[in-house]
């Protein structure tokens, strides 16, 4: 499939892209490369390939998740830079 200006335009438009003129050639000449490898692999026979479900055959090795003790209130109060009473004092983040 050739790839035109206007197409790039197009794309570049409905992506609410802004292209300069070498980033539009850019683009069409990557769009060119990704379209002739799709098409390069329309032609292969692919009946009797099973489809790629994962990208390896490793599986993740999780931990068993069990229950266990915690730093009390006490503890963690004292590991803030400042607090007040009960709470963590912390910097103004928003302003109204």
């Amino acid at each position: 499939m050739k790839i035109t200006d206007d197409d790039i335009q197009n794309l570049a438009h409905l992506s609410r892209l802004e292209l300069s003129n070498s980033e539009a050639i850019s683009m069409k000449e990557d769009l060119s490369k990704i379209l002739d490898f799709i098409a390069t692999i329309e032609q292969l026979d692919l009946k009797n390939i099973e489809p790629l479900v994962y990208m390896t055959t490793s599986e993740n090795v999780l931990r068993e998740d069990r229950a266990s003790s915690s730093i009390g209130h006490d503890q963690a109060m004292k590991n803030a830079p400042e607090a007040d009473s009960d709470y963590f004092k912390v910097p103004k983040v928003v302003d109204k």
